[in-house]
């Protein structure tokens, strides 16, 4: 299909100019006109454009772009990975706090329906909007257990700070690095926070707030999205994808 039809349908899919983002969301870098293989990743940087030249792709979806509101210089490494692009004569497409937020493909929609709440509504974060998702478990699952599950999902260790009790029931997700929304998640009457890196800063508050916090890895909180919105693009043009997979270890 054409890349401006795409383009299109995904940026009201997305709803990306809800969203006031320091990312530049949208397609950051124009590619050939046709596209025949769409390639998944968490970060825009030249590993994951190697890789996707290597796997024949032509449009590639990251959570994470080039641009984060403000202009460099096309030089050292940057002209690197611009290079890779254009000689592959790939698009980059680029949904960042979209992507958190959707409640069919975002990231903390995904795993919110993946460890089975249920009745979800929005976490509102102040400085960004309605990004992330509070649910319920019915019945209640201990900490571990739950701990072991987004374990299983992430494919890696999760980090387990239990600040409160060893059931929970009400449970707020924001991947990435959302570790300064514990006591908003708190004040919402969530028993767990989980969301994807740990702070130092935030270490103690967790435990102060009587508040279990899993920490599952900025990275890899941050894998459902591409991979959900690449899968229903699949479902609705039949474009075949590839997810990109590069771990941070973040």
């Amino acid at each position: 299909m054409h890349r401006d039809v795409l383009v299109g349908w995904l940026n009201s899919f997305l709803k990306l100019s809800e969203f006031k983002d320091p990312s530049m969301n949208g397609l950051q870098i124009e590619g050939k006109a046709q596209v025949s293989r769409v390639g998944a990743a968490v970060d825009a940087a030249q590993a994951t454009f190697e890789k996707a030249l290597e796997e024949g792709v032509d449009f590639l979806l990251t959570h994470h772009g080039l641009w984060w509101g403000q202009p460099f210089p096309i030089v050292g490494y940057q002209k690197k990975r611009l290079e890779t692009l254009f000689a592959g004569g790939i698009s980059l497409y680029t949904a960042h706090l979209p992507l958190d937020a959707h409640p069919e493909v975002g990231n903390n929609a995904v795993i919110a329906n993946e460890l089975g709440l249920l009745d979800l509504e929005p976490l509102v974060v102040a400085k960004y909007g309605p990004i992330g998702f509070i649910g319920r478990l019915e019945p209640a699952q201990t900490l571990s257990a739950l701990g072991d599950k987004l374990g299983q999902l992430t494919g890696m260790q999760v980090l387990v700070h239990q600040g409160g009790p060893e059931e929970v029931s009400r449970v707020g997700v924001i991947s990435g690095a959302a570790a300064g929304e514990m006591e908003n998640a708190k004040a919402l009457g969530c028993d767990l926070f989980i969301t994807g890196e740990p702070s130092h800063a935030h270490f103690h508050q967790a435990f102060e707030l009587g508040l279990n916090v899993i920490y599952a890895g900025h990275y890899d909180t941050e894998t459902f999205g591409v991979k959900a919105l690449a899968q229903r693009i699949e479902l609705e043009f039949g474009i075949p994808w590839v997810f990109l997979d590069h771990p941070t270890g973040l």
